[in-house]
């Protein structure tokens, strides 16, 4: 009994024998590699060999079995190994970068569309309520918005100055038509006297501050969103076009193309094994992965604070009517702001006349201008919101690269026998590390050497923009808040707008308050006579701020008060 259990024995070891080397064999028939090889047009048929062969010529597929590989073989299976975990990265981000990129151009879009909206109101307004002067003020006008849509898609320029600027040019034609609508014209000079005297005199009251502060607020935030969204695509493309290193290479070669050489077509890498060499090419950018997050949540709170705080489309549709307050300001000041402009300028100097008269075609209603409510159509607000959702799904995207390229395309499923970079087993049986530049120093196959320099400067734009986006550029537009709680007066040459005035300030007068001495008016005045007029006045400047009701006409920023220096210097002269 127990010699016939024997028999049976060796006839099964026998048989299994027979069956494995049926098996082996036809593994190691190189005709299903060379079906593959031209399925994938990596090269002509007579690179393959027919039969197994040595590999005494192979660099990296270099086993002591016989291969179907040949030098030239090994060499397009290395483009192909570095093209494919290219394609596979490119695929891996490209929702990602479809997503920024399509919002990048609907947000620039809406943008535009915002600022034409604002100014076709202004320019609405200023047609229907003070048409004797909306033509002049169509110049003046079109370059505020050009500026707006300047400053929001990258120039560098300054917001306080354009907005000053466009107040500039718009108080002599208030004063022309408005304060002193009996003046046809004027001479060039007085003009310039007039506009260059605007700051001073104050006529808008605090709107161009407020109009100014709301625009610095919101075109920074817009400019910065757009910014931003840029350079996620910037950062897409770059990451998706990384240059692997040698080391990288060969591992990558090794792991999808070396089970080849061994007839194993059909055969992916085991697991753990893809994990170590992808974790390892890519350790440089997972390193990437805590900026990316820090940039995602800075994109949603920014967006958050468009919303609540620094929301451009707000702002700039209701421009128009914060410029509507400025000039019935003016107009409401008119007596005090035209005896002051006499002062400051002399009387109204007229030019040999030719009227420009408002010409009504440049506002004809053809040009489709009208004041634009918007009722039906999406906000800003839920476009922004609806983005950063979405946006959220990615937020781990260069932390987890590497297994989504693994579980999702590379490797074998468990259970399943796989490839292990020498043959194919039931398990893969090394240590796994983890993501990182610092976890590779025991990864089995692929030896990480340092930093990339491209990762480098990708990680620093990022720390940067961070920056930008957390607020480190727009709280230093806040100093407005200091004035709307009455806090004292604004830096440099601003009126001050509430609070005590002391001999340190360099102010003069009485009443309420006082306004800060800003600039000499005798440096731009157009000639000495009027240099003059204005240092003496009808009679004497001192004694006139003396009358009763002077300190409140002081306190709105209506006067300018010379140099008492310079008064006493002509008076003794």
């Amino acid at each position: 009994m127990g010699s016939k259990m024997k028999s049976i024995r060796c006839v099964s070891a026998a048989v299994l024998l027979c069956l494995l080397g049926v098996t082996l064999e036809s593994e190691l028939d190189c005709e299903e590699v060379k079906k593959v090889f031209q399925l994938r047009q990596l090269g002509p048929s007579k690179w393959l060999p027919e039969t197994p062969r040595p590999g005494s010529g192979l660099q990296v597929c270099t086993l002591k079995n016989k291969t179907c590989c040949t030098r030239k073989m090994e060499e397009r299976y290395q483009s192909a190994a570095r093209q494919d975990i290219q394609n596979l990265l490119q695929t891996s981000s490209s929702t990602l970068k479809f997503l920024i990129s399509r919002n990048a151009a609907t947000f620039q879009e809406a943008f535009q569309n915002i600022i034409q909206q604002a100014e076709n109101n202004t320019k609405m307004l200023l047609k229907t309520t003070y048409r004797n002067m909306a033509f002049q003020t169509a110049a003046p006008v079109q370059e505020l918005f050009t500026d707006v849509a300047l400053f929001i898609f990258g120039s560098e320029i300054n917001v306080d100055e354009f907005v000053n600027r466009f107040f500039d040019s718009l108080f002599p034609l208030v004063y022309n038509h408005l304060i002193n609508p009996a003046l046809t014209d004027v001479s060039p000079d007085f003009a310039m006297c007039i506009r260059m005297a605007r700051k001073d005199l104050n006529p808008f009251g605090y709107l161009p501050k407020l109009i100014s502060s709301q625009m610095s607020k919101s075109l920074m935030a817009g400019h910065m969103f757009l910014q931003a969204l840029n350079l996620g695509i910037e950062i897409i493309n770059t990451t998706d076009h990384l240059q692997c290193t040698k080391e990288c290479n060969r591992a990558l070669l090794k792991m999808q193309y070396c089970s080849h050489c061994q007839g194993w077509t059909n055969r992916k890498p085991c697991m753990g094994y893809c994990l170590n060499v992808i974790r390892g090419c890519l350790a440089n950018m997972a390193e990437i992965d805590p900026h990316w997050q820090e940039y995602i949540r800075s994109l949603e709170e920014l967006s958050s604070g468009i919303l609540e705080t620094y929301d451009l489309e707000q702002t700039l549709l209701n421009l128009h009517s914060l410029v509507n307050d400025a000039i019935m300001n003016a107009q409401i000041n008119g007596p005090k702001l035209s005896a002051m402009v006499n002062r400051a300028c002399g009387h109204p100097v007229r030019k040999p006349t030719q009227s420009s008269d408002y010409q009504s075609d440049l506002y004809n209603d053809k040009h489709g201008l009208k004041i634009i409510h918007k009722e039906n159509e999406e906000p800003l607000s839920s476009r922004r919101k609806e983005f950063i959702s979405s946006l959220r799904l990615y937020r781990t995207l260069y932390g987890g690269l590497a297994d989504q390229v693994c579980v999702n395309d590379l490797a074998a499923s468990d259970g399943l026998a796989c490839w292990n970079g020498e043959d194919v087993v039931k398990s893969y049986t090394r240590q796994v590390v983890g993501n990182g530049i610092k976890a590779q120093s025991n990864n089995p196959e692929v030896k990480v050497k340092g930093t990339d320099p491209v990762i480098n400067q990708i990680i620093d734009k990022l720390k940067h923009i961070n920056q930008l986006l957390q607020g480190k550029v727009i709280s230093k537009y806040e100093k407005w808040q200091l004035a709307e709680k009455g806090s004292g007066q604004m830096d440099g040459d601003d009126v001050q707008i509430s609070g005590d005035c002391d001999d340190e300030d360099e102010c003069t007068g009485s009443g309420n308050g006082a306004v800060k001495t800003a600039s000499k008016l005798s440096e731009w005045l157009p000639d000495k006579k009027n240099r003059h007029r204005f240092a003496l006045g009808d009679a004497d400047t001192t004694s006139w701020t003396n009358k009763p009701g002077a300190g409140a006409v002081l306190s709105r920023g209506i006067i300018i008060v010379p140099l008492i220096t310079l008064v006493v210097l002509i008076l003794l002269w």
